[in-house]
């Protein structure tokens, strides 16, 4: 099978990399790819994700029998549909579907609709109904730009004056651009985050192993929202208890819900859960694979990946069992320094080539680029993925520590308590 990945982050090179092990693969080629991905599949840097003629012809001229849509851009944009229309065969939502994730106030309706348990919230389309409504509000509260926004489009404020701060940030000044049109405010939620990945092919849900993200910038979950500074799996707080809860009240409910609506989901969800006193709840949702949550959850997956891709493509999921490792996971995001507002580019990446020598640590490039000296050189704010594999969560966060201080590159910036919440568990 001749496999075409769309994308050039660490997800993608995951991704890249689970597909490797497929003994059904025969050509991999991404677009745009980056250096990491570049050392295991074709890749055509010149291209964009959004550049859907282009992506349509590079398929043709490499006769692509799938094409793999990871990014969120793109899947709210319909490339999916272009692609399938094509007559190519796609993995990833339609557009349809993808406006789960593509519209906060969507799918806050949709679980309200279908008694899906989330938080409370309202949606306004001006900053003047959004700030009279703050004034009688609870604080603290959290303010979600509707649209994409690189995952960043989410505020905690913890007072009257942030809450408005908030509103002109994201519906006057236009932070996130035209994802701040609409505005959810969101009642805030106490508890454990968990992630659950899972495969969809319309009607039966695949649970993948669970994980735990860390937004904030810096240490002690202070500093602003990023995509993500890394991640552990599995989580500890994801019991067989919640998970009995979420798969009877969340996840079968929700892909229901996207049948009954028109809006059959094929692809991946993105379950953003948290563990409140009065139990699970949803966070948010995504239409495809999380970053860095793929980093962790698929190096552990032991099925063929195009299996299953196959099985939630024609429907027929229910034939297969996902299979995990018995272990864990950690990644440790290593960033420029100043990420996410303002950062350097261009800054030589050394020490990759330990990876090569080691079993069970991975290197899976974020944001990276191979310069016109040859030189692998950064490209972006989140540069690497450190992941390391285990017996145990403590032991993986340990290695993949150690292995954090194996590549070097000028601003190298990360946090040192990914994971910490194991300690605690």
């Amino acid at each position: 099978m001749r496999v075409l990945i769309i994308g050039g982050g660490g997800r993608e090179h995951a991704i890249a990399v689970s597909m490797r092990k497929s003994s059904r693969l025969d050509a991999l080629y991404c677009v745009p790819g980056n250096a990491g991905i570049a050392q295991i599949a074709e890749c055509e840097p010149s291209i964009g994700v959004m550049e859907f003629d282009r992506i349509k012809a590079y398929a043709k001229e490499k006769a692509i029998d799938l094409v793999f849509v990871a990014p969120d851009d793109p899947l709210a944009a319909g490339l999916t549909d272009v692609l399938e229309e094509a007559g190519f065969r796609v993995f990833g939502p339609r557009k349809c579907a993808a406006i789960l994730e593509g519209s906060k106030a969507f799918s806050k309706d949709l679980m309200k609709k279908y008694q899906i348990p989330t938080a409370a919230y309202e949606t306004f389309d001006n900053a003047g109904d959004a700030l009279a409504y703050l004034e009688h509000a609870a604080m603290p509260i959290v303010l979600k730009a509707d649209g994409l926004a690189l995952g960043k489009g989410v505020l905690i404020c913890n007072t009257l004056e942030e809450a408005q701060a908030g509103v002109r940030e994201i519906m006057e000044e236009k932070h996130f651009g035209d994802a701040g049109n609409v505005l959810v405010a969101e009642e805030f939620l106490t508890g454990r985050e968990v992630s659950v990945l899972a495969f969809v092919d319309g009607k039966t849900v695949r649970t993948m192993t669970s994980a735990q993200d860390h937004k904030r910038a810096q240490d002690g979950d202070k500093g602003p929202n990023t995509g993500g500074m890394g991640c552990f799996s599995p989580s500890p707080f994801y019991t067989d208890e919640v998970d009995a809860y979420c798969r009877k009240y969340i996840y079968q409910p929700t892909v229901d819900a996207m049948a009954a609506e028109g809006r059959e989901f094929k692809g991946v969800i993105f379950f953003g859960l948290i563990l409140t006193k009065d139990g699970p709840k949803v966070l948010e949702y995504n239409a495809r694979f999380g970053d860095p949550e793929t980093q962790v959850v698929l190096c552990r997956m032991q099925n063929d990946i195009l299996d299953v891709v196959d099985a939630c493509i024609d429907g027929t999921l229910d034939k297969i069992q996902l299979q995990f490792e018995n272990n864990a996971a950690v990644c440790v995001v290593l960033a420029s320094e100043g990420y996410p507002v303002s950062y350097q580019k261009g800054f030589e990446i050394t020490g990759l080539e330990r990876f090569a020598e080691e079993r069970d640590y991975y290197c899976f490039h974020a944001g990276s680029k191979t310069d016109e000296n040859g030189r692998i050189v950064t490209n972006g704010g989140r540069v690497l993925g450190v992941t390391a594999k285990a017996d145990t969560l403590a032991e993986a966060r340990a290695r993949a520590y150690e292995a954090a201080g194996w590549p070097d590159f000028k601003n190298k910036y990360m946090r040192h308590d990914i994971g910490k919440a194991i300690d605690e568990a």
